[in-house]
């Protein structure tokens, strides 16, 4: 850490796995960290009162009742962190959409990267990406988490940044399903290269930057997410080609898979626009029941020939 960065104020909404390691990340670094869950006995409120930096770690399902609740707590100079990944199942937004518009004159920053909670409690190395239009708070944020074990990098493409992450929890359930199956490093090597083109072809519909897609967010998260057993999204569809049941997997899942609530979105959001998404489509089609994981890479395999 940079000895002549001051000391932030800095209040981390959500309790789970993420959450807590970005206190630890940003706690060891000499910052004033207070972590809030449901089950913290203060009151949000207070916790946010003085905050230079809010970060909200929690899933999807709660960013709209975050946002409610803390729409006159925070404080008019704060900068917002949102560390979620996913899309809202109601009006398609992405979490940072949602800050935005509940927050116009907040800069609001987007922290994505392949980023494995498990692997940074333990002390392993890794790297982020800090996304913001606003690059003076993407700079802030990103000193306040910089460490020789964690390299944070700042970006200009909050919305490329943050699709990165959320669309390859979609793929990390297709790469779970592949070597569930047994399949081979042939046919993971083709899944993950069209699934990056596929997440680039839907990036580039929605108005975010391409090249983006090939950095730490996009395909550096792409291929921690799917290759690693910590994965939820990953787990989900490797054993879902071991037999066992979506109500099944989620019922013994640590924490919550966001992959499996951002598919139908992105595929209704997909269909609206006229975006090709094959697999995120078969993707969708294995967790709604209708096909089993080797249906779902027959399909692929056996549509039209093309060039690439």
């Amino acid at each position: 850490m940079n000895n002549e960065q001051p000391t932030k104020s800095i209040a981390i909404i959500g309790g789970g796995a993420w959450g807590s390691t970005l206190a630890t990340l940003a706690s060891r670094n000499g910052q004033d960290v207070q972590l809030w869950s449901r089950r913290s006995p203060q009151r949000l409120e207070d916790v946010l009162e003085k905050a230079d930096i809010v970060l909200s770690a929690v899933s999807m399902s709660g960013v709209r009742t975050v946002v409610e609740t803390i729409s006159r707590a925070i404080s008019p100079h704060a900068i917002i962190v949102t560390a979620t990944k996913g899309l809202d199942p109601v009006t398609t937004d992405t979490p940072s959409q949602i800050w935005q518009a509940a927050f116009p004159t907040h800069p609001i920053v987007v922290l994505s990267g392949p980023n494995l909670a498990k692997e940074l409690q333990q002390g392993l190395p890794g790297a982020s990406v800090v996304a913001s239009i606003d690059n003076e708070a993407a700079v802030a944020v990103q000193r306040v988490f910089s460490s020789l074990n964690f390299r944070v990098y700042t970006n200009s493409d909050p919305l490329g940044v943050e699709l990165g992450g959320t669309l390859k929890n979609v793929m990390a359930i297709a790469a779970g399903a592949c070597d569930g199956l047994h399949l081979g490093t042939n046919a993971k090597a083709a899944l993950l290269t069209r699934g990056l083109t596929e997440i680039i072809r839907i990036g580039d519909r929605w108005g975010a930057k391409a090249e983006t897609f090939y950095g730490l967010s996009g395909l550096g998260d792409l291929l921690a997410t799917c290759n690693s057993n910590l994965s939820r999204n990953y787990q989900v569809g490797y054993q879902l080609a071991g037999g066992k049941t979506l109500a099944q997997v989620l019922a013994n899942l640590e924490g919550t898979a966001e992959g499996v609530n951002t598919t139908p979105v992105l595929i209704q959001r997909s269909q609206s626009q006229d975006i090709y998404v094959p697999i995120s489509y078969q993707v969708y089609r294995l967790l709604q029941g209708e096909v089993s994981p080797l249906e779902a890479f027959e399909a692929l395999m056996l549509r039209d020939t093309k060039p690439e």
